[in-house]
């Protein structure tokens, strides 16, 4: 056949490289908080050849004094969730840590501690991050953006500070669920989609990896729900996906069983955009908790935590880390999931190894439909 060498490499899916790392299927677990990937579901993950990311945000949620020592329950809870990971597979782990987490400092302290093999840092620009670093850290960095500006200056701080390049650069379009790095306005303009986001990204880390030789892996995040998706953004120079949402109806997914429900009984009229107490606009499920805070219902409170920094909290209706740990427990009475734009079309709850190879056919099988296209048609878009 005059595509028989095309469809051998099919069966070859180039392994994802950051670093000395390489992950067999390129695919990235995103990092979900409050407790929504914890060392269940990464190292699930892990194990089928993707990389599997713990969220450290709220990560102490189930400790005794995460109420009265909120520093130390998470810090504690960090190391028991990356080494309960770590003896469940040898497979390569991630901790997503948030540049707005008033504790950002001491968690990139401690994960970089224990060993883990990549730090991923959004919800701000993680400056400082290569200086957390010693002479005998193994940890790979890798900064989340949302734009080629916003991954060039990245790169350029980086060197003419620390003398170090990102070891790979997550961007993150604005159908991601959760805490959005967008301007409201800008989260349905077409000028803002993940696609063309991608080659902005790409085409602004090029001269500093023709400068420095280091080659810096460019991940698409945000929409991305099925092994086509993969395929269309590998296709664009992406090197790899970032998936959450996909991965919460799954066994292994560390929320409760309610949390999931919500997403498989989720419409599509149902994933709307809130503003959180943080100062961003975020994407979740609507529910009546949702529905209260819109009808003024909930008052401002005293704060329990203080867990970001650009939290409003004393003027905020209601506390986001309170109510995404009710919802990670299922107690949506109290709280509400958040869910990234495709939450809606989840169906049915199933293991991550079955999850993984269904991503794997659907990438088989668009990578074969376009090369079965005529040639002229084959250019990447």
């Amino acid at each position: 056949m005059i595509f028989s060498d095309a469809f051998e490499r099919v069966r070859k899916l180039t392994p994802l490289y950051i670093g000395n790392l390489a992950a067999k299927i390129p695919i990235i677990q995103g990092g979900m908080g409050v407790g929504i990937s914890l060392s269940g579901l990464s190292s699930a993950v892990a194990n089928e050849g993707g990389i599997g990311v713990i969220a450290t945000a709220g990560i102490g949620m189930m400790e005794s004094d995460f109420f009265s020592d909120f520093p130390a329950a998470n810090l504690r809870a960090l190391r028991r969730e990356i080494r309960k990971a770590r003896a469940a597979t040898t497979g390569i782990l991630g901790v997503n840590i948030m540049v707005a987490l008033t504790n950002f400092a001491d968690m990139v302290r401690a994960a970089i501690e224990e060993k883990i093999d990549i730090i991923f840092s959004g919800a701000g620009l993680p400056l400082n991050l290569p200086g957390f670093l010693t002479k005998d850290s193994v940890t790979k960095l890798v900064p989340i953006v949302s734009s080629g500006r916003a991954a060039a200056l990245l790169c350029k701080r980086w060197t003419e500070h620390f003398h170090y390049m990102p070891d790979a650069i997550v961007v993150e379009g604005p159908r991601a669920g959760g805490h959005l790095g967008f301007k409201r306005e800008q989260i349905f303009d077409p000028a803002f989609a993940l696609e063309k986001l991608v080659p902005d990204v790409i085409n602004a880390v090029r001269p500093f990896t023709e400068a420095s030789g280091k080659t810096i892996p460019v991940i698409a995040a945000g929409g991305i729900y099925t092994g086509a998706d993969l395929f269309k953004f590998i296709q664009m120079g992406a090197a790899g996906g970032q998936m959450g949402t996909r991965f919460v109806t799954t066994h292994e997914c560390d929320a409760s069983l309610e949390f999931k429900q919500a997403y498989l009984d989720s419409k599509e009229e149902d994933i709307v955009i809130i503003q959180s107490p943080v100062g961003m606009p975020g994407r979740a499920i609507r529910n009546p908790f949702i529905d209260a805070i819109n009808n003024g219902e909930k008052h401002p409170f005293q704060c329990p935590y203080h867990c970001i920094i650009t939290c409003d909290y004393k003027n905020s209706p209601y506390c986001i880390a309170f109510a995404l740990v009710n919802a990670q427990k299922g107690n949506l009475k109290h709280g509400f999931p958040f869910a990234g734009a495709n939450a809606y079309r989840t169906h049915e709850i199933i293991s991550v190894k079955n999850l993984m190879q269904t991503l794997m056919t659907e990438y088989n099988q668009a990578e074969q439909a376009y090369l079965s296209r005529p040639s002229d048609d084959q250019n990447p878009r």
